[in-house]
């Protein structure tokens, strides 16, 4: 079941499940709150789960006229968790999710009580991926959906080599998820893409972390490489780290069962202490 918070004229939808202290999660771009499902069923267990979906995603409207960076986002996320009336929350992102939780860190640091960032990276997007991820959306802009030669650009740089070969339901459930994108839409998922790959350095911030990380990035991400992780890993003062083997940028899918695990152990040393 999903829940609207009206937020600047427009409906961010989100699903609250479990009882106990708060995980606040944050998907990646081009999925939904959805792809957190295999965690959210073991977790809610011991934990309450918020789990939005992001502006242009899933059953949320398009980002509202104010929302112009990942800071925004940050501070419309930190907007439903004051409807909610929620002080604290652990923040378990991943791709975008752990960019704007980089901003969420900063906007609030009294509002986390630790920190997952997953398959992302918040240091400036590399100039070669920038231009190509530009160019990506300029395409979908101009032509108001994705076309195929970029269906089959894109869809690769979500999973492992494994994946696409042992788990096609996941691919083809992706693949089908760009196919339907289109007119006006498909405007609003390429603003949330601009923002995403425009953002700004936060390398820095990460030395200001105060609090629990575990950084988890799966051995043969694509889109954020395995080595853009040790590198925050190196700014953040007793940050954990863990590879997911077999898995690409969708790690808590495509390794459901290691990812909830290494969360599970780390949340309970988070809420032990």
């Amino acid at each position: 079941m999903k829940y609207i918070f009206e937020h600047h004229g427009k409906r961010l939808a989100y699903q609250d499940v479990g009882q106990g202290p708060v995980l606040l999660f944050g998907h990646s771009y081009l999925w939904d709150s959805a792809m957190w499902a295999p965690q959210v069923e073991v977790l809610s267990r011991h934990y309450r789960c918020i789990v939005p979906d992001l502006w242009a995603h899933g059953d949320s409207d398009d980002a509202p006229e104010q929302t112009h960076s990942l800071a925004d986002i940050a501070a419309d996320m930190l907007a439903l968790l004051d409807h909610l009336n929620i002080e604290q929350v652990t923040l378990i992102g991943l791709s975008v999710g752990g960019m704007w939780g980089v901003e969420f860190a900063q906007l609030a640091p009294s509002r986390l009580k630790a920190l997952v960032l997953m398959d992302t990276f918040v240091g400036r997007e590399p100039e070669v991926t920038h231009q190509k991820y530009m160019g990506m959306l300029t395409t979908i802009e101009q032509v108001q959906h994705v076309p195929a030669p970029l269906l089959d650009a894109i869809v690769p740089l979500f999973f492992a080599p494994a994946t696409l070969a042992q788990q096609p339901h996941f691919v083809d459930a992706f693949h089908h998820s760009l196919q339907q994108l289109e007119g006006d839409r498909a405007n609003a998922v390429a603003r949330i893409g601009r923002l995403t790959f425009d953002r700004r350095d936060q390398i820095d911030a990460l030395a200001q972390l105060a609090l629990p990380v575990l950084i988890m990035v799966g051995q043969h991400d694509v889109a954020r490489p395995p080595l853009e992780s040790y590198l925050m890993q190196d700014e953040i003062t007793g940050a954990e780290l863990t590879l997911i083997p077999e898995a690409g940028h969708i790690a808590n899918l495509e390794q459901p069962e290691r990812v909830t695990e290494r969360l599970t152990h780390f949340l309970q040393h988070v809420y032990r202490d």
